[in-house]
């Protein structure tokens, strides 16, 4: 989905330097035959040009007698790139996707099924035992696997140690708890927590709340209604009514409460592992803490992370899935997060020691069991985009502008009704 946490994490990640030579194109550069004899086109974000990955790459080439023109994109460059592609027939061999194309491109035909591959493959290399069970359902349409996982990230609680340990506040773990303490660390000048505008950070406390944003057979939105409104209002009534965080400043950047934080402006936060190497670069004295998500009707967050998948028109198949089998493997899921923090999808990646010997990614990985994709009943309506754009329009009217969330989330609600039908 568009401007979706799950890949501006990974924006955050920035790749290591280029130890291979490498095609870096733009939405506007000419296209490359997919059977292009000798090369092997890959669309990949630029965030995402880590050493762990150049490793991998040369060794496919090596095996594969092929040259990888990795082309390298930021999301939206990427996608207007891959519809022009399916538009002419001229598709790359493989595309890492934000989180959400796959099952788009699934319904609409552009992408192929990988299931022969899995039927043939995927014991062996621990598919889909080993892959966390939300990356496997968000990757399947009509019970076939059409990508597979590559990276897989959530949504916690940040919080400044130094600060609570001052006011005497105990980590929160549900709600009331985190009212109370946001509560008491507001003051001198410090909020007790900043919120993000971007409509995708209302997805934890929706899930915490039990709210299903989407039933595909009986065709409720945002049911139980009653919890939906509830978790709307009590991030409004934070910034609103309680006044523990400053109100939220409307745009593209979504940096804004890291900033904050970072210069102990706020005590606490909401976001992911992408705000991680922020914090601690331009903060290095701050006694950061991470938490496990909060607790309302369950304590759960919001699945985030990438995936790939192999265009339909492809004509190599075997070498696509040859890439995806290589740069999934464990090794290569511990390289990555040695290098650059990444959390990632396979089970067995919990118990490696980078894993364990980190306190903030512990308690990440820790979490990624109980994170919940927040669209992907929308997604399978080909409807995702008209989705979004209201989510956007009603959540910044409930947490910006004060209006009251039951209304905002009705007017979204009849929206949505018209073009979910």
């Amino acid at each position: 989905m568009p401007s979706h946490p799950s890949r501006r994490d990974l924006l955050r990640l920035a790749g290591a330097a280029a130890a291979i030579p490498v095609l870096s194109s733009c939405a506007g550069a000419p296209a490359t035959q997919s059977a292009a004899p000798g090369t092997f086109t890959v669309y990949w974000n630029a965030g995402h040009d880590y050493q762990a990955y150049r490793k991998v790459i040369a060794e496919f080439e090596q095996a594969n007698k092929v040259k990888v023109n990795l082309q390298k994109y930021q999301w939206p460059d990427l996608r207007t790139r891959l519809l022009a592609d399916f538009a002419s027939g001229t598709v790359p061999d493989l595309v890492e996707e934000p989180g959400g194309w796959v099952q788009e491109f699934a319904v609409s035909g552009n992408a192929r099924s990988l299931q022969d591959f899995v039927d043939r493959d995927g014991q062996a290399m621990g598919f889909p035992s080993d892959w966390q069970p939300v990356t496997v359902e968000r990757n399947s349409y009509q019970g076939k696997v059409y990508g597979v996982q590559l990276h897989l990230t959530c949504n916690t609680l940040l919080y400044n140690q130094a600060m609570l340990r001052e006011a005497g506040v105990e980590v929160p773990t549900t709600w009331e708890e985190f009212l109370d303490a946001a509560r008491k660390l507001t003051k001198d000048g410090v909020y007790g927590v900043a919120l993000n505008q971007d409509y995708t950070y209302l997805w934890p406390w929706m899930v915490q709340a039990g709210v299903t944003p989407y039933d595909l057979e009986t065709k409720a939105i945002m049911e139980p209604r009653a919890d939906a409104v509830a978790a709307l209002q009590f991030q409004a009534d934070l910034v609103h009514k309680h006044k523990v965080a400053p109100v939220p400043v409307a745009g593209t950047d979504y940096s804004g409460p890291q900033k904050l934080f970072s210069a102990k402006r706020a005590a606490m936060i909401l976001t992911g592992p992408w705000d991680l190497d922020p914090i601690r670069k331009t903060s290095p004295d701050l006694e950061l803490g991470v938490a496990p998500p909060l607790k309302n009707k369950t304590a759960a967050t919001q699945a985030a992370g990438v995936s790939m998948f192999v265009p339909a028109k492809a004509t190599r198949p075997e070498l696509s899935w040859d890439f995806i089998k290589r740069i999934t493997a464990l090794q290569v899921e511990q390289a990555a997060t040695k290098e650059t923090g990444m959390l990632m999808p396979r089970k067995s990646w919990v118990d490696l020691p980078e894993v364990q010997s980190d306190a903030a990614t512990k308690v990440f990985a820790d979490a990624l069991p109980t994170a919940r994709d927040s669209s992907q009943e929308v997604r399978l309506t080909g409807q995702l985009g008209k989705w979004e754009e209201q989510l956007k329009v009603m959540y910044q009217q409930v947490l910006i502008q004060n209006k009251p969330a039951a209304e905002a989330l009705d007017s979204f609600v009849k929206t949505a009704e018209g073009f979910l039908k």
